[in-house]
């Protein structure tokens, strides 16, 4: 018996052994038979579909890739309860391992049943084993893809509901300290108290700002940018006042050269100085300088700030652009809880730099210093 007749039989069997695998999860143990099957049942008829179907190379090659829409419509319909099932299957509570464990239970299920009832096999069989194959690989592809979509959707989602929930509050017990510090007397400590307030009230405000950035950046999305007319001098000597203004005890030192404007997002770039001198002083040494440092190159502008202190290590420096990467490193996690970071500091540079066009780099020895290098072309890129 053809594989794909013998399935068409014996649908009932295999969806009663699907339906155990599934309840002997963890996310499967309470569900109801209807809910374990699922889209079960439309996966397997659309998987008999598309192996009766006939395909060229190039189609064979896609249906393996998962790309139902260069097949035909079998691996559409395959495609699209593969891809509701993945959906289903975030809803029901199931994680990604438990997902591709029923995908390897379904298989395994189907081939050990058909090998019962036909123990020989033929030339035939070895094409219907190739097309099942291809058909569940694919089948596991789009409810791989659908589940995982959903889930950073909602990741994103929920970071922008709360950082926009957040910020209300956080606004009042701002202005509520700005009223409070008008009216205060010469009491040191209420004006202690207040300025903890607005000290800890920008830090909690800069946090979700960052994490607003990080949710509004999927993978392969680009950072929004909104270009007009910045003069990149007056910002960075803005950001740098502001800073030597909060760190007092330290020094700070800016210096600029040439021609320095372009058509860039003011607000973006004022974020990447600030997370760039904020990653200085945070993690180089307290005693030596932070320099800030921007110039003109022909159709560029080069902007960098450099600290003293400990070298980052070789291993790490690969990977110091990539998100939460600071919270990997347990020696650091004191540094970070007195900064207020959460480690996305970097990656929002690198955001940032890269929808501009430009590159950012990162140096760091014993001799010279660490120094983060970001080079920006002066006009949005054909």
């Amino acid at each position: 018996m053809r594989l794909a007749d013998f399935i068409l039989g014996n649908i009932e069997p295999i969806l009663t052994e699907w339906e155990a695998f599934a309840r002997s999860l963890k996310s499967g143990a309470t569900m109801t038979k209807l809910a374990l099957r699922d889209h079960a049942r439309g996966i397997l008829l659309a998987t008999v579909e598309d192996m009766q179907t006939g395909q060229n190379p190039a189609q064979q090659a896609n249906n393996t890739k998962g790309d139902g829409d260069a097949v035909g419509e079998e691996s559409d319909r395959l495609d699209h309860a593969s891809a509701l099932h993945g959906v289903q299957r975030v809803g029901s509570g199931f994680d990604i391992v438990e997902v591709v464990a029923e995908y390897r239970s379904l298989r395994a299920s189907v081939l050990r049943l058909w090998h019962k009832h036909h123990p020989q096999l033929d030339i035939n069989d070895i094409d219907d084993l190739i097309r099942f194959n291809e058909s569940i690989d694919q089948s596991l592809a789009v409810a791989v893809g659908s589940y995982t979509n959903l889930v950073e959707q909602s990741r994103r989602l929920f970071l922008a509901i709360l950082g926009h929930d957040l910020r209300d509050p956080l606004n009042r017990i701002s202005m509520a300290a700005q009223l409070a510090s008008r009216s205060a007397n010469e009491d040191p400590g209420s004006a202690k108290a207040l300025s903890m307030i607005k000290t800890n009230t920008e830090t909690i405000t800069r946090l979700i700002s960052d994490l607003i950035d990080f949710a509004s950046t999927g993978l392969g999305s680009a950072m929004p940018l909104t270009r007009g007319p910045v003069d990149l001098e007056k910002l960075c000597c803005d950001v740098f006042e502001g800073f030597c203004f909060s760190y007092p005890q330290r020094t700070l030192r800016f210096h600029s050269d040439g021609d320095l404007a372009g058509d860039w997002d003011a607000a973006r770039l004022q974020q990447v100085v600030s997370n760039l001198m904020r990653n200085a002083l945070q993690h180089g040494s307290p005693e030596g300088p932070v320099d800030l440092s921007v110039a003109s190159e022909e159709s560029t502008v080069v902007l960098s700030v450099c600290n003293e202190g400990p070298p980052i290590p070789s291993e790490r420096l690969g990977k110091i652009f990539d998100p939460l990467m600071r919270n990997a490193v347990p020696e650091e996690s004191a540094a970070r809880q007195a900064s207020g970071s959460i480690g996305l500091g970097l990656y929002i540079v690198r955001e940032i730099v890269v929808a501009h066009g430009g590159t950012v780099e990162v140096t760091s020895t014993t001799q010279a210093g660490t120094t983060f290098t970001v080079r920006l072309p002066r006009s949005q890129p054909d």
